[in-house]
């Protein structure tokens, strides 16, 4: 075959190579192009981000345990106190050595002892330091060797109630902070609000190494202190020392009830930010109204403090949803209830209804809005 005949029998398949790579260098360009572009619109894929929520009831007593845990280390001896039964020993002086209990002003009395011993506010070896130099002084024992102990513990009584886990009366055998005693009573409760009330006798105020003080106040004393600088401050101010007869209180979140026809009935506590608790926050939290709400006709059943009784705000929905009124400040323990068709037929008796309604809701924390 010539050389000529070759080339035109080839001609067929060289024009055909020759399209299919053409078209190759048109279309293979043109998808990266379009996977770059498609990449750069879709970002990388990473990691979910945690999304930030409140501390849960769980968490925040797992915080009050172990900061409790930690101050425990650093606590010092057993403050004597009225009402405790000491163990006194005096080294080769049976007669000095005896249960003495400490009356109601702190004093302890010792034969031969000619007045009375301070015990109050002294730990048991400040004690047994005091009377080896009281007995030595007053030419009872040339040298004595006394040894105090607490055989009975009655002086330091700390009541912790409110929304705890367990209300309870703790005997605190050496120094207790807030958190210590918390962290006995369980932790706080679910539906504790965001606040400790520390509520201290004014006996309580005096130094109880000096008798004659008179500086103690005429009132009992009041600690209001937030939950959130105890925890996360680290603030010592913040976890105060308790003292006997002291009552440690942590009060009930306030809850406002959404019923009627909204989507998710229910009460909602009060945790945080009570002042930033709107009409409409509320029904964002309760899903909003149903298709059959009468929204014109909602009313806010709020208790009155005098009478004891509900009285009844009228509220317009319609108008507050349209933003055509200004929204309205929820207190705690309202009860927002949104009547249906058949409520309005009833709506005389909203408060009977609304109270009714709330009855068996679920009740769940508002948390931060």
């Amino acid at each position: 075959m010539s050389h000529q005949s070759l080339q035109e029998a080839l001609r067929p398949a060289i024009y055909l190579f020759s399209r299919t790579a053409l078209l190759l260098l048109l279309v293979v360009p043109s998808g990266f192009s379009q996977q770059q572009k498609q990449a750069q619109k879709s970002p990388p894929v990473a990691q979910p981000a945690t999304t930030p929520k409140s501390v849960s009831v769980a968490e925040t007593n797992d915080r009050i345990a172990q900061l409790a845990l930690a101050s425990d280390v650093k606590q010092g001896d057993y403050l004597i106190g009225s009402g405790d039964l000491l163990t006194i020993e005096v080294f080769d002086v049976p007669e000095l050595s005896r249960d003495i209990r400490v009356n109601e002003t702190g004093y302890i009395s010792l034969p031969l002892m000619p007045t009375k011993v301070r015990a109050g506010g002294l730990t048991p070896f400040q004690l047994q330091d005091k009377l080896a130099e009281l007995l030595q002084t007053n030419g009872l024992v040339s040298t004595p060797q006394v040894s105090v102990s607490v055989k009975e513990q009655h002086s330091q009584p700390i009541t912790v109630i409110g929304a705890v886990k367990t209300p309870m009366v703790i005997q605190a055998l050496r120094k207790t902070t807030l958190l210590q005693a918390l962290s006995q009573a369980g932790g706080i409760g679910d539906d504790a609000g965001s606040t400790v009330i520390v509520t201290r006798n004014p006996q309580d105020g005096s130094d109880p190494a000096n008798p004659g003080d008179t500086s103690a106040p005429s009132a009992p004393q009041t600690f209001t202190i937030n939950l959130s600088d105890v925890l996360d401050s680290g603030d010592s101010r913040f976890n105060i020392p308790l003292v006997g007869g002291d009552v440690v209180s942590v009060p009930r979140a306030g809850i406002i009830y959404v019923v009627g026809a909204v989507n998710h009935p229910g009460g909602f506590l009060l945790q945080n930010d009570l002042d930033k608790m709107t009409m409409l926050k509320m029904l964002s939290l309760a899903g909003g109204t149903t298709n059959t709400a009468k929204t014109k006709n909602a009313v806010i059943l709020r208790k009155n403090l005098d009478t004891g009784k509900r009285d009844q705000v009228p509220v317009d929905l319609s108008k507050l949803m349209h933003l055509k009124t200004q929204d309205v400040q929820m207190e705690a323990n309202d009860i927002l209830f949104v009547p249906d068709s058949s409520g309005l037929r009833a709506l005389h008796r909203a408060g009977d209804i609304g109270v009714a309604l709330t009855e068996g809701v679920g009740i769940v924390a508002a948390g931060r809005m």
